[in-house]
């Protein structure tokens, strides 16, 4: 049975006996281990059923271990790392060659961040080794924003969750790499790209990537629920073809005639994009789990986070 605790003495002596736990962040559960113990990583890409060529991304508490990790650190990303960290930032730099290539999927760059969570960052600083950590849900499936979430995925085959509540920001974290000294951004996230270009100018987005991935997020199916989803621009019209379907409807804000619908929800009464964001997931969770014949989510404002939502949008409903 998988324990969900407060304890981080608990948690630290899982990871430091090479096995994985799960722990919170800002942005999304993440399933943990030791990033120089090949066992413990073998053991996230096994229980995620998560394949190897998607790298993942390591955690630490602090700047100085970061450069423990990476062997080179370029000024626009320590403009970036100023701005942003702790936060739900990630930044793809070259690698120090003690980093196994199970965990950058056999790359010259690795994938770290310093998540923006108490618990965690207490975790981080108690360990002597960092944390790789991708999302604590089987690889293609909604990402998990609470306890309940990782626990209902894994049930007993991971032995902790580390309890840490909610998680406020509610997606994955903006991952930027570079090339050739180039900022590119390889995944919309948390913090928009409106954001990213007040501190470094502008980006260029490289976000979709089939094969050999840059970074976690690149692949066009993922953040799926079981239901069948639809993303369109207009729930009430799309939904009038399915006459005696049981439908769920996610949209941003506003009124809307609920009469054919089975259950409507509304991630922002106010309109407020950022609140939209933290409850994406957790409602998608919720939707998944009302045995409806079929999701459909109305495209969001495509200006700041709504970007990354309708990101995750695009990428749950592919190929349904």
């Amino acid at each position: 049975m998988t324990l969900v605790s407060k304890d981080i003495t608990k948690a630290i002596e899982i990871v430091n006996n090479e096995d994985v736990v799960a722990i919170p962040t800002e942005t999304v559960y993440g399933l943990a281990g030791n990033i120089y113990s090949e066992k413990a990583i073998r053991k996230i890409f096994q229980v995620k059923q998560r394949p190897l060529f998607n790298p993942l991304v390591v955690h630490v508490h602090s700047i100085e271990k970061i450069q423990e990790i990476v062997s080179e650190f370029a000024d626009k990303a320590k403009m970036l790392a100023k701005a942003f960290w702790p936060g739900s930032l990630t930044l793809i730099l070259k690698k120090r060659s003690d980093i196994l290539d199970l965990i950058t999927a056999g790359k010259d760059t690795v994938a770290v961040r310093i998540p923006n969570h108490p618990i965690t960052l207490a975790l981080l600083k108690e360990l002597s080794f960092p944390l790789a950590a991708p999302s604590a849900n089987p690889f293609g499936s909604i990402s998990p924003t609470s306890s309940k979430h990782v626990e209902s995925y894994f049930k007993n085959t991971i032995p902790m969750v580390l309890e840490g509540g909610d998680c406020k920001n509610g997606i994955e974290s903006t991952i930027i790499g570079f090339e050739n000294n180039e900022p590119l951004l390889y995944r919309l996230g948390a913090i928009s790209i409106e954001e990213i270009t007040t501190i470094i100018g502008e980006v260029k987005v490289k976000n979709k990537k089939e094969l050999a991935p840059n970074a976690p997020g690149m692949l066009a199916r993922h953040y799926a629920p079981e239901t069948k989803t639809y993303l369109v621009k207009n729930a009430e019209k799309f939904i009038k073809d399915y006459t005696g379907k049981k439908i769920g409807v996610l949209r941003f804000s506003g009124e809307i005639d609920s009469s054919n619908m089975e259950h409507v929800e509304v991630l922002s009464k106010k309109g407020d994009l950022k609140e939209a964001a933290s409850k994406l997931y957790g409602t998608l969770h919720k939707l998944d789990k009302l045995n409806l014949d079929m999701i459909v989510a109305e495209i969001f404002p495509d200006f700041g986070l709504g970007k990354s939502i309708n990101d995750r949008l695009v990428r749950a409903t592919k190929n349904k």
